[in-house]
């Protein structure tokens, strides 16, 4: 009983230590708004919060409201949201501005692109013509792309993020140790996902191009959380926005959705498969690395971060990736592993 008293109040001490930080976090940004904004009277309300440390605010003055980034150091790094944030403007798309930054203390100030995301209003009336919006807009994010600017989503990354499948979803998840057979099939999995997506034609890529992070704006969408952005393969952004790990669509729907895509790239003179089977293909492929990846995540968000909002979105990531592992034999091994860890087998049992 000692102990656990012990543990408690180190717990709540550890509690109010963090909940200290963020008050004087605020009272920080609040000081550095008046500095920016000249004395001009202000109210501040929380805007979001996103899977990192980084928390966003609104600012309202008797003019307009803008977007105050608190992000901490040394746990995040505000250079690469400017800088990405740079090259996406000079490309044209509709991105926040940024009107005022602090580095050194991980503070920006921001246009305000409003509270209106994808995901609160897409329906079966409106999504034609929105999805049509982002994958026009993704097109001319993509003819934009150089490379050497971003960093490379090369192999060793690729590999990384699968690894958080078994690190988290699966150790830590399902407390589940893979035996010999069933992490080569793993391995071997992530190697054939590998040689398809390095093979694809390279892009800018930004990640997390979904509908909570496109919002519905005059200048239609526009464009957040664009600071991971990285160069490579060109199918990758288009699963995040048609393979939503918040909203679901009948197949149907995403295949003719794919396939405008398709069209319109081949039209732009962007290299996509001349053949929309073999495109569809890399898509789905693509999207069975990015279903592993996020899976990992989702579980590391909640084991690590004990953010559990995320808990309700695994299925139907989960139903993505059996989806797409059942479809392709070379990846079947992969549904059979999944099926015998989590009591799914039939009666004649598995073999890998």
């Amino acid at each position: 009983m000692k102990d656990e008293s012990i543990c408690n109040r180190v717990e709540k001490s550890c509690a109010n230590d963090l909940i200290r930080q963020c008050v004087d976090r605020k009272q920080q940004l609040e000081a550095w708004l008046q500095e920016v904004l000249g004395n001009e009277t202000f109210t501040l309300t929380t805007a979001s919060a996103d899977a990192s440390f980084r928390r966003y605010f609104r600012v309202h003055t008797a003019n307009q409201t803008l977007i105050a980034m608190d992000a901490p150091p040394p746990q995040e790094d505000c250079r690469p949201f400017v800088r990405i944030a740079g090259l996406l403007l000079a490309a044209g798309l509709n991105v926040p501005k940024i009107l005022a930054q602090e580095i050194q203390l991980g503070f920006l100030l921001l246009s305000d692109l409003g509270d209106t995301t994808y995901l609160s209003v897409l329906n079966a009336e409106n999504a034609q013509r929105l999805y049509g919006d982002a994958t026009q807009a993704l097109i001319q994010m993509q003819l934009a792309s150089q490379p050497d600017v971003l960093p490379p989503y090369d192999e060793a990354l690729l590999t990384r993020e699968m690894q958080l499948f078994p690190d988290w979803y699966l150790a830590k998840h399902l407390d589940v140790t893979l035996d010999e057979v069933q992490n080569r099939v793993l391995q071997q999995t992530f190697a054939i996902l590998n040689q398809n997506i390095l093979a694809q034609a390279k892009v800018t890529v930004h990640r997390d191009y979904h509908s909570r992070n496109l919002m519905v704006c005059e200048d239609n969408p526009g464009i957040l959380d664009f600071q991971d952005a990285v160069y490579g393969p060109i199918t990758y952004d288009l699963v995040s926005l048609l393979k939503d790990a918040y909203i679901v669509w009948d197949e149907e729907k995403i295949i003719d959705w794919t396939a405008r895509y398709w069209q319109s790239a081949r039209k732009a003179g962007l290299q996509v498969p001349t053949d929309f089977g073999e495109f569809y293909r890399d898509f789905e492929w693509m999207g069975a690395q990015r279903h592993i990846k996020v899976l990992g995540i989702f579980a590391r968000l909640y084991h690590r971060d004990g953010k559990d909002g995320y808990l309700k979105d695994m299925p139907l990531v989960m139903t993505y990736l059996r989806k797409v592992c059942g479809r392709y034999i070379e990846l079947k091994p992969m549904l059979k592993l999944l099926n015998a860890l989590e009591g799914l087998e039939d009666k004649a049992g598995y073999t890998f």
